[in-house]
């Protein structure tokens, strides 16, 4: 792609010392790179597929994607409890490494090492988030372990929502856990990007009335109890902000340590995500705490897609748009997107000027075949 002539200035960057004329424009090229590099992704999960069961499949894997235009995997690397790589972290808090069907291995470096000979980028998605358990009334081994972590709804009942019993995200021992988790990631891996989803940060909009939350509200408001209505609007805000405080901590925390490390976000859709989850996504791109934006718009007919992801697309202020690239639904239990409508759903993006796009997930990839041989490569 050929670069247009800088316009002439008056030489102002002549008369920066060396060192800081390097520094700004390995910046600006940096971030020239990632305006022009679309994300093909797909989403890897240890649920419903046996990609991560041996090396022999991730092999398979990664020379599939490749194949098809893939140029990004998302991995997953905390669900249900457990990592999926050998970590000090969760032997710490838990006396367990790693998800006990993986002891012995480390998936994610498996994984990189098969990606990084297809020129592939691999982002560690911490899939689980702020969920304690999955159809465990009591929480599961984290709430057991850390029953003081518990989130709970109006009436002090475990927080639960689709299914899902929730950490306090609110908490700052839960918190810390997280950014332990993510920090030992981006220090011990070459990944290109850490990926927090719909419960990374998130929390649903009925909790927030545990007893540590509630003492933080009523400092700030003059001993006041926060609202029974969860939805009452300065209360969702009040929410949500925390939890962009907290976004914002681990962004930092993350550019830090490897300032090329990317930070993504795949939110639940806006504003439903806010209502919700109490995901404020486009205050995270407003204000920089984000470097890519891959919200679920998860829909099943074409005009139902359309009409949310334009209304999501234009939370995205003119200069961030380079950062969108929606989440597709491609496969899910019985359900596979058919190849009409995943090329309108494509067709959308390139006329809005999006370039990429991530598939959730990768077993369809296989199922699909007639679309990913025609999908868009380098």
């Amino acid at each position: 792609m050929k670069c247009k002539q800088r316009k002439k200035g008056n030489g102002s960057w002549l008369k920066m010392p060396f060192v800081v004329l390097m520094i700004l424009l390995a910046a600006k090229g940096l971030q020239a790179k990632v305006m022009m590099d679309p994300i093909r992704g797909v989403w890897l999960t240890n649920v419903a597929s046996q990609v991560l069961d041996s090396r022999e499949n991730i092999r398979e894997a990664v020379a599939r994607c490749h194949a098809y235009g893939i140029n990004t995997i998302f991995m997953v690397t905390w669900n249900k409890g457990y990592t999926l790589y050998p970590s000090q972290v969760t032997l710490q808090y838990f006396g367990e490494s790693i998800d006990p069907k993986y002891k012995g291995r480390d998936p994610l470096q498996e994984l990189i090492e098969e990606a990084d000979a297809f020129g592939i980028k691999v982002h560690a998605w911490f899939e689980y988030g702020f969920a304690a358990s999955y159809h465990q009334e009591d929480g599961g081994k984290i709430l057991q372990k850390f029953p003081h972590w518990a989130a709970r709804d109006y009436e002090g009942n475990l927080l639960h929502k689709n299914g899902f019993q929730w950490m306090n995200a609110f908490h700052p021992e839960v918190q810390d856990f997280l950014i332990q988790l993510v920090m030992e990631v981006v220090r011990n891996y070459k990944v290109a990007g850490i990926q927090g989803d719909d419960r990374l940060p998130a929390l649903p909009s009925t909790g927030g009335y545990d007893d540590y939350t509630v003492s933080v509200y009523q400092k700030e408001h003059k001993g006041k109890n926060p609202p029974s209505d969860h939805l009452k609007e300065d209360w969702l805000q009040w929410r949500a902000d925390k939890l962009t405080a907290f976004w914002k901590k681990l962004y930092g925390k993350v550019k830090h340590l490897s300032s090329r490390t990317l930070v993504s976000s795949s939110p639940s859709v806006y504003p439903w995500s806010k209502e919700e989850y109490l995901q404020d996504w486009p205050k995270w791109v407003t204000e920089g705490y984000v470097d890519l934006v891959i919200p679920q718009v998860y829909r099943y007919e074409d005009h139902t897609y359309v009409d949310t992801f334009m209304e999501n697309l234009a939370w995205m202020p003119e200069n961030k748009r380079h950062i969108f690239f929606p989440g597709v639904l491609l496969k899910v239990s019985d359900y596979l997107a058919s190849k009409d409508l995943l090329e309108t759903k494509i067709n959308l993006h390139r006329e809005n000027g999006v370039k990429g796009e991530v598939f959730f997930f990768y077993e369809g990839l296989p199922l699909q075949a007639g679309f990913f041989e025609g999908y868009e490569k380098e």
